[in-house]
């Protein structure tokens, strides 16, 4: 089973702590470019942008990268309740040429009520699924070349069609991550691959499990992603203490007010995660084996690490790979820093990487970890 490594790109800033600190960093272009170049350089095999109030535009972010990189995917998030389907089609087209079939999309229908109303958009949990619903369904019309009538619920349109040819087809490879019944479905209706965030094992290979069936409904088949944090040092030891040391800065204040903001949400998946730390316990944040809920004390979404020596974190993977994990898309604080750390420590191990030198230059495909360099 061959696998990718993608890593995030932290546009909404970065910095070496969770927490106020000094050593806060801004989102800049500039430093974004940086650390896909990194990546690209590195062999990594995509890149994740993003979406939220916080974030720079994910499209316009992505569009900044193509000249930069070459290889490297980009994995673009889209919110589906904020543009028409035909327009985003051209969008997703007109990138998909300038990056030579680099493009991906991740689906977003979003989890922070009082976010998504700052832009517009009041639907309901289960509505926001619906619209998604629609909206792919006419997405699939236009690359189809079909001219589309729609008359639905959230999605209504009236001879649209799609002018313009995708380098990939039929479209770009869409991927959606959700925990709820309703995402489940959605996924198994549309998505090429679904990612979920790191939980026990038992709890991935639930959620595996049933997009599988859910696809199999639909006559389809789904490939699935890991969406994780990462600490890797040389030795566990080391690792352990600069998971505390990233969480060092928090106070009991920062940790309840990011707990409050994080309740209001409306998403089954960060619910999932809130749990998984009893809700802002600092006592009890080791989940598992080498797997760590301290990030998800302030962090929405992707609020665990696997935290561990490069052997162990690679053990931690191969167990995900083994139940049906594809593709791991990864992030780490500092995210330039680290993913230059990860590359040089984790990558030696698996089957397609490369050992990284200071003097050379790495690239390369897919890596296979049910075997060992």
């Amino acid at each position: 089973m061959k696998s990718e490594i993608f890593w995030f790109l932290p546009t909404s800033g970065d910095s070496r702590y969770l927490g106020q600190s000094d050593f806060g960093r801004q989102a800049t272009n500039k430093y974004i470019q940086q650390i896909a170049v990194f990546a690209e350089n590195l062999g990594y095999d995509g890149l994740l942008i993003p979406t939220g109030s916080a974030c720079l535009d994910p499209w316009v972010t992505a569009s900044s990268l193509v000249t930069v990189t070459h290889k490297i995917k980009l994995l673009v998030a889209i919110r589906t309740a904020l543009t028409s389907p035909t327009y985003l089609a051209r969008q997703a087209i007109t990138l998909d040429e300038a990056s030579n079939g680099r493009l991906l999309l991740n689906v977003v229908p979003g989890g922070d009520p009082v976010e998504l109303a700052q832009d517009g958009i009041f639907l309901a949990h289960d509505e926001r699924y619906a619209s998604a619903d629609e909206f792919l369904q006419v997405w699939k019309k236009l690359f189809a070349g079909e001219t589309v009538d729609y008359d639905g619920q959230y999605v209504k349109l009236k001879g649209a069609k799609n002018r313009f040819e995708p380098i990939q087809k039929p479209y770009p490879p869409l991927y959606f991550g959700g925990s709820s019944p309703a995402a489940h479905e959605l996924a198994g209706k549309h998505v090429d691959a679904y990612l979920t965030w790191a939980e026990p094992l038992d709890a991935v290979a639930e959620k595996i499990n049933d997009v599988r069936e859910k696809a199999k409904k639909y006559g389809r088949t789904v490939r699935f992603g890991l969406r994780a944090q990462v600490i890797v040092r040389e030795t566990e030891e080391e690792a352990w203490q600069d998971a505390e040391c990233l969480i060092s800065k928090l106070t009991d204040e920062d940790i309840r007010q990011a707990q409050e903001h994080l309740s209001r949400f409306d998403s089954v998946g960060q619910k999932r995660i809130s749990s998984l730390h009893h809700y802002g316990d600092k006592n009890n944040l080791v989940i598992g084996p080498n797997l760590w809920a301290g990030v998800g004390l302030v962090r929405g979404g992707a609020g665990t690490a696997l935290v561990g020596n490069p052997e162990n974190v690679y053990a931690r993977l191969k167990e995900y790979a083994d139940l049906g994990i594809d593709t791991f898309v990864l992030s780490a604080y500092p995210h330039l820093e680290e993913v230059y750390r990860f590359a040089e420590l984790v990558f030696p191990l698996l089957e397609g990487k490369k050992k990284v030198t200071d003097q050379q230059s790495v690239t390369g495909g897919a890596f296979d970890l049910k075997k060992t360099a």
